[in-house]
């Protein structure tokens, strides 16, 4: 019997496939560049034996007593002898691939989990800008990246407003020009921010204003021989 699901954290969303009666679960991750990375496990039975495994090749191994490390991943991970989870620290591209674990229990009952981790650049500092629309300042925040970002925008003048979307409306009457807006942008561990002021809004609107009043006709007089 197998299952689909999806689920969503607060570091991705994670396409999972269990095969329940073979105790096989599959899942995609994403991780970023830089950031230690634990992958979701928790066993729950009292493992006697734990290997991981990534492209088919051994990274660790515990068999009840000491935790081996292999190849690259000597120094820069950890193994959880307790709940059977594996942490990277700084994240590589190179660490992008299939991994496996595989567990015995004290009732001698094995278990796979298997993950394809994804390896992500840093998503880039975000870029603000701002105009006026009728009664309202709209602050626009972008970010290359290529999964979805959580966006939080927070004004310096009402703390108590926060708003998690890459645009938003901001009605004049609630902010003085002098107010400046802060505009987050986050991924798993990753923050980056970037900060702009309302007062660059009304030098575009009064360019713009300034521009159309510019406006006029030009008429060519010719003499008629």
């Amino acid at each position: 019997i197998a299952m689909f699901l999806l689920v969503s954290t607060d570091m991705s969303a994670m396409a999972v496939v269990c095969d329940f009666l073979s105790n096989i679960c599959c899942r995609d991750l994403f991780g970023v560049v830089g950031e230690n990375f634990s992958f979701p496990v928790n066993i729950r039975k009292n493992p006697e034996e734990i290997i991981w495994t990534k492209n088919k090749d051994k990274v660790a191994e515990w068999e009840g007593q000491k935790t081996t490390y292999f190849t690259s991943f000597r120094n820069r991970s950890f193994l959880n002898e307790e709940n059977g989870c594996l942490t990277i620290f700084n994240l590589q591209n190179s660490d992008a691939g299939i991994y496996v674990l595989e567990y015995l229990s004290t009732q001698k009952e094995s278990s796979l989990l298997t993950f394809t981790l994804t390896v992500l650049p840093p998503p880039s500092k975000p870029e603000t800008s701002c105009n006026v629309s009728g009664d309202s300042f709209v602050l626009k925040c972008t970010a290359d990246f290529p999964k979805p970002l959580n966006y939080t925008w927070k004004l310096n003048s009402i703390p108590q407003i926060v708003h998690h979307v890459p645009e938003v409306f901001i009605p004049k009457k609630d902010v003085g020009a002098s107010t400046k807006a802060v505009c987050f942008i986050k991924f798993s561990q990753t923050e980056k921010s970037s900060e702009i002021s309302l007062t660059e809004c009304l030098s575009d609107e009064k360019e713009a204003r300034l521009g159309s009043s510019m406006g006029f006709d030009c008429k060519i007089l010719t003499d008629a021989f």
